[in-house]
């Protein structure tokens, strides 16, 4: 299996000697990127796609719960493995009410933990609402678009949000001030929408979104 293609995950483990050996045994089956601390886990959480990610309780600069609170907090809906030495059941219903999906305590068996977090990608995928552009398929869930004539791209939050407007309505020629209003801030300026305009079609394709000149935009086919 090619790299680009297995899942996404992201470890959040501070243990300096654990982090590393997690992603060499389950480096076959998951493409790993592993982080030391909350607060860079929750940057990548946020800005990136994931298919699954494994969360420490005791975690520096954030606790895992607090974590996983902002993460869903934000809408990040990725299935989350908490990977903990703290296994009272306080400590399990805490760390599944603030929205993680799985809980398992160290010491851990390898085959165990695979074997969850395959079920995991496998009911997440399931459940992905998938929207088509020309021959891209975009993932409002794990905020990714994927085409098949290249590989995975990440988008952010805001990203998704745009093209997911312009996707479920493909023969709608929005106006800037349409999308100003029912996607952004409302201090935000009409140009911020040429600014995520510009990003995606940098990202994607030229053609991922049309201009209608003296109007607005509307979506393309993303295919050059």
């Amino acid at each position: 299996m090619t790299t680009d293609i297995l899942p996404a995950l992201l470890l959040v483990e501070d243990d300096a000697a654990l982090g590393p050996l997690i992603v060499e045994l389950l480096g076959i089956d998951f493409r790993i990127r592993l982080v030391a601390n909350g607060r860079d886990g929750l940057h990548l959480g946020l800005t990136e796609a994931w298919d699954v990610m494994i969360i420490d309780r005791g975690l520096p600069g954030m606790d895992g719960v607090e974590l996983i609170t902002a993460l869903r907090s934000k809408g990040v809906a990725a299935p989350i493995l908490i990977l903990t030495a703290l296994g009272s059941t306080e400590d399990k219903v805490n760390g599944l009410d603030a929205g993680a999906n799985d809980y398992m305590t160290k010491p851990f068996d390898v085959a165990e933990l695979s074997a969850r977090l395959r079920a995991l990608t496998r009911s997440f995928t399931r459940a992905r609402p998938l929207l088509s552009i020309g021959d891209w398929e975009l993932d409002t869930t794990s905020r990714s678009i994927r085409s098949v004539y290249g590989p995975l791209v990440s988008l952010t939050a805001k990203e998704t949000e745009l093209l997911a407007a312009f996707a479920n309505e493909p023969t709608r020629v929005f106006t800037r001030d349409e999308l100003l209003s029912s996607l952004f801030q409302p201090t935000d300026q009409p140009g911020v929408i040429d600014t995520y305009v510009h990003h995606l079609r940098r990202k994607i394709a030229r053609t991922v979104i049309r201009t209608v000149h003296g109007v607005g935009y509307q979506i393309g086919d993303a295919h050059e």
